[in-house]
């Protein structure tokens, strides 16, 4: 059986601080991103449909997270009060997971240049 990938992009522009680092790190200091995120779905390519998953309903399902981070203080989110690229790229797996159980990858773009990468896999590791 065939499988395959898809993925959707958005974005978001949010701020925050990371509370846990030294008071002279920058990061300390709030200060915003541009975030830019990947989510990736993937599953046995539907005989009729010949798609893993129409990508409206990926779109969707992100849509509201989307608008939960969206210029919003990210400390100030429930479950995001050291909001890291890994802490937040966790938090929108779970919001996602319940509508899009063929979920794979969830990536989180603070920059241009830094990126966390969370897999299955490693959700399934940190359960």
């Amino acid at each position: 059986m065939l499988a395959c990938a898809i993925e959707v992009d958005f974005r978001f522009e949010s701020a925050h601080r990371l509370p846990n680092v030294p008071p002279e790190h920058k990061c300390a200091r709030l200060h915003g991103h541009s975030f830019h995120c990947t989510v990736q779905v993937e599953g046995p390519l539907g005989e009729t449909s010949g798609w893993v998953m129409d990508f409206a309903t990926v779109k969707a399902a992100v849509e509201p997270v989307r608008e939960a981070l969206d210029h919003r203080l990210l400390n100030e989110l429930p479950g995001l009060d050291n909001p890291t690229s890994e802490r937040l790229a966790h938090w929108i797996w779970d919001r996602l997971a319940p509508a899009l159980p063929e979920l794979a990858v969830i990536i989180v773009r603070e920059t241009c240049t830094s990126r966390c990468v969370l897999r299955r896999e490693h959700r399934e590791v940190a359960s």
